[in-house]
């Protein structure tokens, strides 16, 4: 009984090892800016389009894949007025994943009443076979 406690703790001491140092090893690695392109309303798929005004309400984040292209979205939820921009951050690579950055960008105070917004990017980039990571 003692030996087979003794092997479970090692295995797990050993899975936690082994995760602890892969997560280490993504964090630490070099990223590589990506080419991209920042989509209009009239260039989205309609694909897309319905998956976002599906989602639009609430914050969302998401890749979707169609042939060799891969879309990028990240959805802010309803705000309370336009005049709200999102801006890249980062868009870049490294061996073990996409990582991908935005930033809302507030309206002047001023302009803080009329109708509701959900604001949203789409970006469009060559497809990698990379899990993406949202930041």
């Amino acid at each position: 009984m003692k030996k087979a406690v003794a092997v479970v703790c090692l295995v797990i001491s050993f899975l936690l090892m082994f995760c602890g140092c892969r997560m280490i090893r993504i964090e630490d690695e070099e990223r590589k800016p990506v080419d991209y392109s920042v989509l209009n309303q009239q260039e989205i798929p309609k694909e897309v389009q319905n998956l976002i005004e599906e989602k639009k309400e609430r914050e969302f984040q998401m890749s979707f894949q169609i042939g060799e292209e891969l879309y990028l979205i990240r959805g802010y939820g309803r705000q309370m007025s336009g005049g709200y921009s999102i801006r890249v951050e980062e868009l870049s690579e490294s061996s073990n994943g996409l990582f991908f950055q935005t930033r809302l960008l507030g309206p002047p105070d001023d302009s803080l009443e009329g109708e509701p917004s959900y604001p949203c990017i789409v970006v469009r980039l060559e497809y990698r076979e990379k899990p993406v990571i949202f930041e």
